[in-house]
């Protein structure tokens, strides 16, 4: 199928989870994972009216955006931060969802450029506690939230998680109700978050039943992914 079937069915889906929860479809945005997907298919993409693409490796990123930047797109860096990153992630794109440092916070800040907007950050939350992920714990996420906030190069927009696939045992719903509480507790803090990035392509009908406001989906837009890229040095 092409890009704009699986669009156009992926919609219907993101639709009908949003029916299921009570709450419009313009309440839910779509970041098209990108990463190992050569510049055509984007291409594709574009003309099928996709605009937000999430990307994990830099250095295939800064080549996307130097292919497509001038097309109107939006580029969310949503992978690991490594600190010798940050400066071309600060220079290049406008998201970046994986801050859960504040030491990373704070290089993302510092070299922002003077003449663009803030970057603006999702806090990411280990919400599974699992030991290869990255992600502050969640007893650390409201003070991280704060810190980051304060920080005049940023505008903290939310949260993001990436949990642990649910056993057929489990409630798939439990991490993403656990992440929408950490949100409304910040929420109420005080703090302006507008964004739960939160659900890929297996989950995301339980995290927009949660209340996802942000979806990552990859395979199910572009299918199946070439190879991961050699490592960055």
């Amino acid at each position: 199928m092409s890009f704009a079937d699986n669009l156009a069915s992926l919609q219907t889906r993101i639709a009908a989870a949003c029916q299921c929860a009570g709450r419009p479809p313009a309440s839910v945005r779509l970041l098209a994972v990108s990463k190992t997907m050569p510049v055509e298919r984007l291409r594709e993409a574009i003309v099928a009216g996709q605009r937000a693409f999430g990307e994990n490796y830099v250095q295939e990123a800064l080549e996307k955006i130097a292919a497509l930047g001038g097309e109107g797109l939006e580029w969310h860096h949503i992978g690991l931060i490594q600190s010798n990153k940050t400066a071309e992630i600060a220079a290049h794109f406008d998201w970046a969802h994986g801050v859960d440092r504040l030491k990373i916070a704070q290089r993302l800040s510092d070299q922002r450029p003077a003449g663009r907007a803030p970057l603006q950050v999702c806090v990411q939350v280990n919400i599974s506690g699992e030991a290869s992920k990255s992600g502050c714990a969640p007893t650390e996420a409201l003070a991280l939230c704060r810190s980051v906030a304060a920080l005049p190069g940023l505008r903290l927009r939310g949260l993001m998680a990436l949990p642990a696939p649910a056993a057929a045992s489990t409630d798939p719903r439990a991490p993403f109700r656990q992440l929408r509480a950490l949100f409304e507790q910040a929420r109420s803090s005080g703090l302006a978050l507008d964004t739960l990035s939160m659900g890929m392509s297996d989950d995301f009908e339980a995290a927009i039943a949660e209340g996802a406001t942000l979806i990552r989906v990859g395979s199910a837009l572009f299918g199946a992914r070439a190879g991961k890229p050699a490592p960055q040095a």
